[in-house]
């Protein structure tokens, strides 16, 4: 049942393109899929483009992430293996002029998955060895342990609802002259605790976040070539998990270019990245800052639907899953 909103996303893929306005450079809506960093409200939502009066926005996003962490000594030790499905249903509606307000209501599958073999093949082609042929493949396995106490031990697989967030967004500034559009809008975003904190589908508590998104556009000889970024300060309440370890308030960006060499197709790399969400551990895998790459692009599908196809690696080692898919159809009405 996992694969079936991967294959209705692929055989849309192969539908074909018709033509239409040009393609926005425009960030990919995912974030860090670690099972101890998604818990928390970052936002996935980075735009600098407001939606117009009485225009409405509909998205259904998926993030099929692969973890292998493995790490600790006498003292402290993690295992973070196992692999998660995240779907995202977003609305964003705007209500007046330069304002738009939205809604995202995620639901995750997590489990042993059925990547593991995958990944390990990869990472011995790359010339990278790594403790995954040591253990038993596909199995689910989120540890955490201190000072012989364990403080986070979770093996059951399961589905179900995630925290879900509101959120709102203002135009600073747009201009579009001579084939050069520079936007700039500031967004909040409220996380609600409506997952379960025990299954890691929320951390219990309420975040909000405050964030400034910018982009640039240009029309070239050669397309339309982009970039955007955006940075932000997130707020936490005192999550469930890892009580007496999480920080209170969290920094995060993003950062990417793109090129559309036409109407019906773009490519475009980015970076996301954010400061601990956790302290009082010597383990990198949560106290340091994590980046994560994702690179792909976008496909226009017949009806004006759009396409997104990224896949994500984490540049600082273990600070984000391995490997993960991210898939977005949307459409604008």
């Amino acid at each position: 049942m996992n694969r079936c909103p991967v294959l209705l996303f692929l055989v849309l893929w192969s539908a074909g393109v018709a033509a239409a306005a040009d393609l926005e450079i425009a960030p990919f809506r995912t974030v860090n899929q670690s099972p101890l960093v998604r818990i928390h409200g970052l936002p996935a939502e980075t735009s600098a483009t407001i939606q117009p009066v009485g225009h409405t926005s509909l998205s259904l996003t998926q993030d099929v992430a692969n973890n292998f962490v493995v790490d600790g000594d006498a003292s402290e030790a993690v295992r973070l293996d196992g692999e998660s499905y995240r779907w995202v249903l977003a609305l964003r509606h705007g209500f007046r002029d330069g304002i738009e307000a939205g809604a995202e209501i995620p639901w995750l599958t997590q489990g042993g998955g059925f990547l593991d073999g995958f990944v390990e093949s990869y990472h011995r082609m790359i010339g990278y060895s790594d403790e995954r042929s040591l253990l038993t493949k596909d199995r689910l396995a989120y540890r955490y342990s201190r000072d012989g106490q364990r403080k986070l031990s979770m093996t059951q697989a399961g589905s179900g609802i995630g925290d879900i967030s509101l959120f709102a967004g203002m135009r600073l500034y747009d201009t579009n002259s001579e084939g050069h559009h520079d936007r700039f809008a500031l967004r909040a975003n409220l996380k609600l605790p409506t997952g379960s904190s025990t299954s890691l589908f929320g951390n219990g508590g309420a975040d909000v976040a405050m964030l400034l998104c910018g982009s640039t556009e240009f029309s070239t000889g050669y397309g339309t070539v982009g970039a955007f970024s955006s940075a932000g300060v997130l707020g936490l309440t005192d999550s469930h998990v890892l009580r007496n370890n999480s920080n209170n308030v969290v920094g995060y960006g993003t950062a990417g270019i793109g090129w559309s060499p036409n109407s019906l197709i773009s490519f475009k790399v980015q970076f996301n990245w954010n400061t601990p969400f956790y302290r009082n551990s010597h383990l990198n895998e949560l106290t340091e800052s994590a980046m994560m790459l994702v690179s792909g692009g976008s496909i226009r599908l017949p009806g004006d639907y759009l396409l997104d196809i990224g896949v994500s690696e984490d540049v600082a080692v273990a600070t984000a899953p391995d490997v993960a898919i991210h898939l977005g159809l949307s459409k604008r009405f």
